[in-house]
């Protein structure tokens, strides 16, 4: 019996069992549409490894300049396109910084108030920074904006203020409101603390405030101040050049530095806590609200178990979650 081929192209060329006349493989010929096809797919070829060192590898995402444009500004693009590794990495680089800058500023919007308005040489704030205001901060300092306020008389029409247990206290006010609004920068140990500060951090300023209300009766003797800069890490200098400027202008310091008026500082703040009524040493705010008041050694005004500072804390987190 004759034996079929396995495959197809095993079988041997010769007449096709239905009739057909076979064609040799000499015979068989390449379309010419083929042909096109195949030199057309040799120009591009061509043209692709002739034109690729023009591509540019730049995203074409936004009106941004690409790096080494024409119009490019050069102070904030130092590379060029004829390094893509480096472009590429630049790039990314920036985007995290936007990226983390937008995330921290909605950090800070998202934030809950919280205001303490206090005389510095009153008992009421020492009352009311130690048994309120500072347990609650240690569970709630990552999300609040904490703001130490002073009440004093002062009017836009003239530049005195009078502070109601004497000169001394405004001396302490701008102390205080000194140390929490100088330019700081932590140490290289302080490795849980972000690089970089604007001003003192919370920690730092309020510790300093404790640490002179906790003695308010010596305010502002020199070796009481000098003592708690030193055990909280403020300048002394700094903080002594700050509150003994004359000058009333917010941010005029010597010779143009950076240093706040102590003078200024008190005012302005003097001028919130009269905007806000808050008129009697210790007031405390929480989201633009009063939260409670201790006055003449009692608590009062507060809010249901106000005066806990662990109902405090939990309300803090109560609208911290609304928020974020």
């Amino acid at each position: 019996m004759e034996k079929l081929p396995i495959h197809s192209g095993d079988a041997q060329d010769g007449p096709d069992p239905n009739g057909a006349p076979s064609k040799s493989r000499r015979d068989r010929s390449i379309p010419p549409h083929r042909i096109v096809i195949a030199v057309g797919f040799l120009i591009c070829y061509y043209l692709l490894i002739k034109l690729s060192p023009r591509i540019s590898l730049w995203p074409a995402c936004g009106t941004h300049d690409a790096p080494g444009s024409a119009d490019s500004d050069t102070s904030r693009n130092s590379f060029t396109p004829d390094s893509p590794d480096q472009t590429w990495q630049e790039y990314n680089k920036q985007l995290q910084a936007d990226q983390e800058s937008l995330r921290d500023t909605h950090r800070a919007d998202t934030k809950v108030p919280l205001e303490a308005h206090i005389m510095s040489k009153c008992p009421d704030a020492q009352t009311c920074l130690q048994k309120l205001v500072l347990p609650a901060m240690e569970q709630i300092s990552d999300k609040v904006n904490f703001q130490l306020s002073f009440i004093a008389s002062v009017t836009n029409d003239s530049s005195e203020i009078k502070c109601m247990h004497g000169p001394g206290e405004c001396i302490g006010d701008m102390l205080l409101l000194c140390a929490a609004n100088l330019p700081f920068h932590p140490t290289a140990d302080e490795s849980l603390l972000p690089k970089t500060y604007p001003r003192t951090p919370i920690i730092r300023s309020l510790g300093f405030a404790n640490c002179l209300i906790n003695d308010y009766e010596r305010i502002p003797e020199r070796e009481l101040v000098h003592q708690c800069a030193l055990e909280h890490g403020i300048d002394f200098d700094s903080l002594n050049k700050c509150a003994s400027q004359e000058n009333d202008e917010p941010d005029s310091g010597e010779n143009g530095g950076p240093l706040p008026s102590g003078l200024a500082l008190l005012r302005n703040s003097a001028l919130r806590s009269s905007s806000l009524g808050a008129e009697i040493s210790c007031t405390v705010r929480l989201d633009e609200k009063v939260w409670c008041i201790h006055d003449s050694g009692e608590w009062r005004d507060c809010a249901d178990g106000g005066s806990n500072p662990q109902v405090l804390a939990d309300e803090v987190n109560r609208l911290w979650e609304e928020r974020n």
